[in-house]
Parts: structure tokens; C-alpha cells; sequence
């Protein structure tokens, strides 16, 4: 359904310190500034950019809005959490941890990145878990 998803920065180059954490922490490669000054990440068949808006206003996160990745386990939800607290992200929410409803148990780490962007790392567990 999605092709790609992208969010603003007022700092490239910090957003590059904490997304290259997050990405390397689950198994990606650092990013790559483009002609343009965007970031890009490319893993698993998805694209991640990041990059100053267009408009030249300045960037904002958008209230009410997660950009969930996915991951491979609780593991690496916790890696990718750690990296991202490291590298200038702010942990919100609970914990990380199992979270149930509707039928599915999940379990789900979320850190905002230095612009404020709310980010969460997904595994989805087996209903019995």
C-alpha cells in the first residue's frame, strides 16, 4: 500500500546521526544524502526519507501521527530504542514492552526523533504470547 515515507527536519544532519543509529540497530544501513539534501534509507523493499520541507517553512512533527517500523523481535525493538535514546531521541509512552488487544499481541517500543516526529518499533507476536 505505502511506497514511502517521509518526514521533515530542521537538522539534517542531526536526523542523520539518529536515523542511522535506529536503521544500523536493526540490521539497515546508514543513510544517504541525495542531491537534493534528503536523507534516504532503503531496507526491506521500503523507502525512509527525510529532508527539509519544500515549502522552506519550518519542519513540525504531525499531532497524532506514528511512523511504525518494523521489526524482528523484542530484541531488536529494544536495540532499536536504546540506539535511538543514544542518538538524541526522547523515549515516550510506556516502556517498551507487549502490548494486547483486539486479538493481537504486539510488542512495541516508541522514541520521538529530534524534530519530534513519534517513531515505533513493532513485533507482532503469536496470539499465545
Amino acid at each position: 500500500m505505502y511506497s514511502h515515507m517521509m518526514v521533515g527536519s530542521n537538522d539534517v544532519e542531526r536526523s542523520k546521526k539518529f536515523y542511522d543509529a535506529l536503521f544500523v540497530a536493526t540490521g539497515g544501513e546508514p543513510g544517504v544524502v541525495d542531491p537534493k539534501g534528503r536523507l534516504m534509507y532503503l531496507k526491506d523493499g521500503a523507502v525512509f526519507l527525510v529532508t527539509p520541507p519544500i515549502n522552506g517553512e519550518p519542519a513540525t512533527h504531525g499531532n497524532g501521527c506514528t511512523i511504525g517500523f518494523a521489526v524482528t523481535g523484542p530484541e531488536q525493538a529494544d536495540a532499536w530504542h536504546e540506539a535511538g535514546i543514544a542518538a538524541g531521541g526522547k523515549a515516550i509512552e510506556d516502556p517498551p514492552g507487549v502490548r494486547s488487544g483486539g486479538g493481537m499481541n504486539m510488542y512495541l517500543a516508541y522514541l520521538r526523533d529530534p524534530d519530534g516526529n513519534k517513531l515505533c518499533a513493532l513485533h507482532r507476536l503469536p496470539a499465545d504470547a
